[in-house]
């Protein structure tokens, strides 16, 4: 291979992960992000931010139904009016799971710059001692 294509092939490997990427964060992390105006969205059923209460300053977008059924398109119209895929977004919803799955699916699906999963969830943010506020 010739040395400029070379060339060309490492930098854009190592510019590849500083554009677009999944970023693994606990929720000790949320009152950074959202101090650096990253839309934090918990994406949970309105049974478990009764249950739990709900990480003030968070945005409220169930994704996932109770029996695991979601409509991307309907959540998407949601979601891009706030957070557009040229901003910042972290997801967080119970324990990680299903932030993981979304925070994947927005990134390699959607095209979304940077994506935080908050591994630990809401669980890690309680555990932590980390104040919720009540849901109607």
């Amino acid at each position: 291979m010739p040395r400029t294509i070379l060339s060309i092939v490492v930098l854009l490997a190592c510019i590849a992960p500083l554009r677009a990427q999944v970023v693994a964060v606990d929720s000790g992390a949320l009152p950074r992000l959202m101090a650096e105006h990253v839309e934090v969205i918990d994406i949970r059923r309105p049974d478990e931010w009764r249950r739990t209460g709900v990480i003030e300053g968070t945005r409220l977008m169930t994704f996932f139904d109770a029996r695991g059924n979601y409509d991307v398109r309907a959540w998407m119209a949601k979601l891009t009016p706030v957070a557009a895929g040229d901003r910042e977004v972290a997801i967080i919803c119970h324990s990680g799971g299903r932030s993981r799955l979304l925070s994947r699916f927005l990134h390699r699906e959607i095209g979304y710059r940077r994506v935080y999963d908050v591994r630990d969830g809401v669980a890690g943010w309680i555990a932590a001692k980390r104040p919720t506020i009540p849901y109607p």
